[in-house]
């Protein structure tokens, strides 16, 4: 019996192919195996100070977090006059509702189709409101203990910080739970001032602070973009110096965690990116890509 011809694997082409039987070793490794590979081809390159500049906005809601809570400890120790913060905070209001309309020239305005009678409207509904349940938000945690309230304070302030929308497209983001959990810090911290007017003008500042500063924020970062620079080193240059005055070791950690932030973190980000390997090729997993068009038409 004759023996069977030996295939020449020099001569015969390997085909990359799963289920076929080739005349080919189980280990055997053709050149052409890894000729499909390609690597960080969706690797995004940045650059160093456009990354500190993005970085201004944990810049901005670390400082919003530090004011409200140094304007809580001058109301706690009666240091502030509530009625110069209420005054105060309504002239900033109104200013930044001005600036608001005026940078994109009025056009948020017209696209939402909001007046500024309704406006008007809603702030002195929400004002109306909160003044009339004062009393209740004053003695909503008498049965608690202090050490819980702020034990409760500073985990909802933690989460706003953690799920507050920096700009980034990710499933952690969420707004309406970032903005809840400030006002609820707020709520928790103002029941533990001396009267129900402390209390109002504290959840009042709070809404300011987290709510309407940084939509301007945004509309200063879209349309100015050296202005929201400018406002966001005064605005951290002024959040220190209010921490100054009540401790200088924690104005100091202050003051490092956002150079830390601003300058290091970019800066490792960068180099980082030096070390980034992402593979791409034939077994990736499949992407389907419907034309919507078709079934719209």
């Amino acid at each position: 019996m004759s023996a069977q011809p030996v295939m020449n694997t020099k001569e015969t082409k390997w085909q990359k192919v799963l289920y076929e039987r080739q005349s080919f070793p189980d280990n055997y490794v053709d050149p052409r195996f890894l000729e499909d590979l390609r690597k960080n081809i969706y690797a995004r390159k940045y650059q160093y100070w456009a990354v500190v500049f993005e970085s201004s906005v944990v810049i901005q809601q670390l400082c919003n977090v530090t004011v409200f809570v140094v304007t809580w400890w001058y109301m706690d120790e009666g240091l502030l006059a509530p009625h110069w913060l209420f005054g105060s905070g309504l002239a900033f209001s109104f200013i930044g509702y001005l600036l608001f309309d005026l940078i994109d020239g009025g056009d948020g305005r017209k696209k939402s189709g909001r007046t500024w009678w309704a406006d008007l409207k809603s702030a002195l509904v929400f004002i109306t409101f909160a003044y009339g349940f004062s009393p209740v938000l004053k003695t909503l945690t008498e049965s608690i203990s202090t050490d819980t309230v702020y034990a409760m304070s500073v985990f909802m302030l933690l989460g706003h910080l953690i799920f507050f929308d920096y700009g980034a497209n990710a499933a952690i983001v969420s707004s309406t739970l970032s903005l809840n959990m400030a006002i609820f810090a707020s709520v928790c911290l103002a029941s533990r001032l001396p009267r129900s007017l402390h209390a109002f003008i504290m959840v009042t500042f709070a809404i300011q602070i987290f709510a309407l500063w940084p939509m301007l924020q945004k509309k200063l970062k879209v349309y100015t973009p050296r202005s929201y620079v400018g406002v966001t080193v005064l605005y951290a240059f002024s959040v220190f110096v209010g921490l100054l005055s009540i401790s200088a070791v924690g104005a100091i950690l202050f003051a490092l965690l956002l150079v830390s932030i601003s300058f290091l973190c970019p800066f490792y980000l960068i180099r980082l990116q030096l070390f980034k390997e992402n593979i791409h090729g034939p077994w990736d997993e499949a992407e389907i890509k419907e034309d919507l068009s078709r079934f719209l038409s």
